[in-house]
C-alpha cells in the first residue's frame, strides 16, 4: 500500500494538469503540411512519454553491454580460482606412507645425487 502513494500522487498531478491546460494547439510536421489540432497537456504528456521510453531504450542499450561485461569477467574469476585451486594442488606436501603409519619414526635420509 506503502508503494501507491507516489503512484498516486504523480497520477494526481498528472490528471490536475491535463485539466489546467485543455486549449487547442496544432501540432504540424516540418517538412509536410500534416497538422494535427490536440489539446496541450495530451501534446505535452505524450512528447514526455516519447522521451521517456528513448531514454529507457539508452539506459536497456546500455545495460546489455554491462551485462556482457560482467559475464567475460565471472568466466575469468572462475578461470583464475582454478588455477589458484590447481597451483595449491601441486604446492601441498605428499605425506609418505612411514610418516602416516608411525610419526615417531625418523624421516628417510635421501643420499645426494650423483654427478
Amino acid at each position: 500500500m506503502v508503494r501507491l502513494i507516489p503512484t498516486l500522487v504523480i497520477i494526481l498531478i498528472l490528471v490536475l494538469f491535463a485539466l489546467s491546460n485543455r486549449q487547442d494547439v496544432a501540432l504540424g510536421f516540418w517538412p509536410t503540411d500534416f497538422a494535427i489540432q490536440a489539446p496541450l497537456s495530451v501534446a505535452i504528456l505524450v512528447g514526455m512519454a516519447i522521451a521517456f521510453f528513448l531514454g529507457a531504450a539508452v539506459v536497456w542499450i546500455d545495460k546489455l553491454g554491462l551485462g556482457r561485461r560482467a559475464r567475460r569477467a565471472e568466466a575469468q574469476v572462475a578461470r583464475l580460482q582454478a588455477q589458484l585451486a590447481e597451483a595449491e594442488l601441486r604446492r601441498t606436501p605428499i605425506a609418505t606412507s612411514r610418516s602416516l603409519t608411525d610419526p615417531r619414526l625418523p624421516e628417510p635420509v635421501l643420499p645426494p645425487p650423483e654427478a
